[in-house]
């Protein structure tokens, strides 16, 4: 009972059509044409297959043989998948059964018919066919045993048989045998050198190691007793040629002398051979038909048994990812503005954000794209950062202070990746710096007292001083719209179907964000032309600064001209080695006047140069704000989610929403192909289920 409970489950799963979405456990019989396959199948299934043209051997056969309490023999026709679903349910509806082996022939007629094989009325009528012919024989004798019999290769086109026949009989028997699951039961015949016998390639091919091939060598009697040829065989069926870890087997065929007799005369006429036959010299289990048939039930059993709990979780498996992929094409807009805009926003619930959540927070991961406005953030600060590092072009004061400034702590989530690092500012000295201010100062120099310079000079050192920044805001404008770009690029293709995909993103979305980044373009070169500009302020940090610069610059004279007039004395009568700073107020007086430079332009160069710091730091911080909001918000992100939003649809023409929406031919088909796929799905786990109860105590 447990052997036929096992073994009915891969023969329900196969009936329903499963066989091209899982790959079933199986016993296979293949070989060459003419290899003596259908008498293998005739003796091992006792069952009087009709012999004319070879005709049961045009199409692959599934002969299912279960013990029942009475003899009745059940034929359908389990269709191609390839085939138009009108076919497919035309094939699906033929079901026969018989009592009487002598209508076998009749009823395989019409089952050809069917499938248009050397059917003269149809319009395309074929020599071979990918549809396979199902055969259960139920009977109080039969052995618990599915076999599944291939068309013999062919190795070349004959009368009515064409080349494209020849290519897929090879298709077929390359589908079968390659399918991990499947025992191969490699028929070879002794008439011809196995070595020339393609079946042995192939399925050596496919399994290199040996592990599910068995081989059957037929017609031994042919050859000459004593031979060279009869020793290689005797050879190969003893596994020590082509080795195959489930072994070899050999059988006497009728011959043709033979073919009117009975399956029993059949039988004597192999066990009398194999007795007095060099053949003799093999183990009986390694002989004959009825060994044959014990090995391969338990072989098939112990095979299938092994499988099915891997089967039912790839079943399992199949059914869900088959579900996803209707679902996305019966609601390819339900759902993307809603995850854009959550994105946009930084609402990050739902499955499509919680997706892989232990993955590193990196620019290049899929993930943390989904989380826009978490990935947007960190390239505002990105962008912020770098500017306050290298956005000067001259970095004036000392070399340590220089490599601390370009040390400017950053974010550490994840590794600078997207902005290209510019040209680190110049080093130079105050002296340098003044020289510069200097010659900007002769250059600029109008009809202001002496001592003073021309407020123009300010505006000339800042833009010199800021001429990377317009380069620097470019690229990362230009960087977050990428950001966007992929964002939606990869929502679409997660939530809509291949089609849709493909005609929306062309049709609308990518011009939606083109417009976009010109809109943030236009928004810079305003930001720019205001940059560019003479720089005004009337916040009061800019005077703030600029006095705490005087203010420092002149505490450190101040402290030098101390410490210069400072003396250190010991302490009359003192044995310690403590000592008194005495400070002469004049002589710090005096040394700190002289410390006035009396060159009125030196004056001008150092007022100019704390102008420039001064205005230079609060328009950093203003250009960072404008074009993280002005433009990075307002232009880029803000409103994406609004590409998809029914006002925008509802805007779209007739024929525009036509292009868009409609479903394909190419569609339709996967739609059809899918739901197929969903039924005979949903009936393989409803047959692992019924076995499960019929398996309880």
């Amino acid at each position: 009972a447990e052997q036929r409970n096992v073994l009915n489950v891969v023969d329900q799963l196969r009936q329903c059509g499963l066989e091209s979405t899982l790959a079933l456990p199986q016993l296979v019989v293949c070989g060459d044409q003419s290899a003596g396959k259908s008498s293998v199948l005739e003796a091992l299934t006792e069952i009087p297959f009709p012999r004319n043209d070879n005709l049961c051997t045009r199409f692959a056969t599934e002969i299912i043989l279960r013990r029942a309490a009475s003899d009745v023999i059940t034929i359908k026709v389990i269709p191609d998948d390839e085939r138009p679903s009108a076919e497919r349910a035309s094939i699906d509806a033929f079901k026969e059964s018989i009592s009487d082996f002598e209508e076998l022939p009749s009823l395989m007629d019409k089952a050809m018919t069917l499938m248009g094989i050397n059917n003269t009325s149809a319009p395309k009528s074929r020599a071979f066919a990918k549809d396979v012919l199902s055969i259960e024989i139920g009977g109080r004798s039969r052995p618990q045993l599915t076999l599944v019999d291939l068309p013999g290769l062919v190795q070349t086109e004959t009368r009515g048989v064409t080349e494209e026949d020849v290519q897929l009989v090879t298709e077929i028997t390359d589908r079968y045998i390659s399918q991990p699951r499947t025992i191969c039961l490699a028929v070879v015949s002794a008439t011809n050198d196995y070595a020339n016998q393609g079946i042995l390639k192939k399925v050596r091919k496919v399994d290199p190691e040996g592990d599910r091939t068995l081989g059957i060598i037929t017609k031994p009697d042919r050859l000459s007793p004593g031979s060279g040829s009869e020793q290689s065989f005797l050879d190969l069926a003893r596994n020590e040629d082509i080795f195959f870890k489930l072994g070899w087997h050999v059988l006497k065929n009728r011959s043709y002398e033979e073919g009117s007799s009975s399956f029993e005369q059949r039988n004597v006429s192999e066990i009398s051979y194999f007795r007095r036959s060099n053949f003799s010299t093999l183990p009986k289990e390694y002989v004959g038909i009825t060994s044959l048939r014990n090995r391969l039930s338990q072989l098939l059993f112990d095979h299938v048994k092994q499988e099915l709990p891997t089967l039912r979780k790839e079943l399992d498996g199949a059914f869900t990812e088959t579900q996803s992929l209707l679902a996305a094409m019966g609601n390819p807009r339900a759902t993307p503005q809603e995850f854009s805009k959550a994105a946009v926003n930084g609402h990050y619930e739902g499955e499509y954000f919680v997706h892989d959540t232990n993955h590193s927070f990196s620019l290049r991961s899929p993930t943390t794209i989904r989380r826009l406005r978490a990935v947007v953030q960190y390239k505002n600060s990105e962008f912020s950062n770098l500017l306050r590092s290298r956005g000067y072009k001259y970095h004036i004061g000392k070399q340590d202070e220089a490599e601390a400034d370009d040390k400017t702590t950053r974010t550490d989530a994840a590794p600078a990746v997207s902005l290209t690092e510019p040209v680190p500012p110049i080093y130079w000295s105050i002296s340098t710096a003044l020289d510069w201010v200097r010659g900007v100062l002769v250059r600029t120099r109008g009809k202001e007292l002496p001592g003073n310079f021309n407020p123009l000079l300010v505006g000339e050192l800042f833009w010199e001083q800021s001429s990377k920044w317009q380069q620097m805001a470019e690229h990362h404008i230009e960087d977050v719209a990428e950001v966007c770009n992929r964002f939606l690029d990869a929502l679409l293709r997660e939530k809509c179907p291949k089609d849709v995909y493909t005609r929306l993103w062309s049709s609308k979305i990518e011009d939606a964000l083109k417009l976009r980044l010109d809109g943030s373009a236009k928004e810079m070169e305003k930001i720019m032309e205001d940059i560019k500009s003479y720089p005004i302020t009337y916040n009061h940090y800019y005077t703030d600064t600029i006095k705490k610069r005087r203010r420092e610059r002149e505490e450190k004279s101040l402290a030098n001209c101390i410490d210069n007039a400072t003396q250190h004395v010991t302490l009359p009568g003192c044995n310690s080695t403590h000592t008194s700073a005495q400070v002469d107020a004049g002589k710090a007086a005096r040394e700190y006047s002289t410390k006035v430079d009396p060159d009125m332009e030196n004056h001008s160069c150092e007022e100019a140069l704390d102008c420039l710091y001064s205005i230079y730091k609060l328009s950093q911080k203003t250009f960072i704000d404008n074009i993280t909001t002005q433009v990075v918000k307002r232009h880029i992100v803000r409103g994406l989610e609004k590409i998809f939003s029914p006002v925008t649809v509802n805007g779209l023409s007739d024929t525009e929403t036509e292009a868009i929406a409609s479903e394909p031919p190419s569609g339709k088909r996967q739609r059809d192909l899918l739901e197929n796929k969903i039924k005979k799905l949903n009936d393989g786990q409803r047959i692992f289920r019924s076995v499960m109860r019929s398996a309880a105590p």
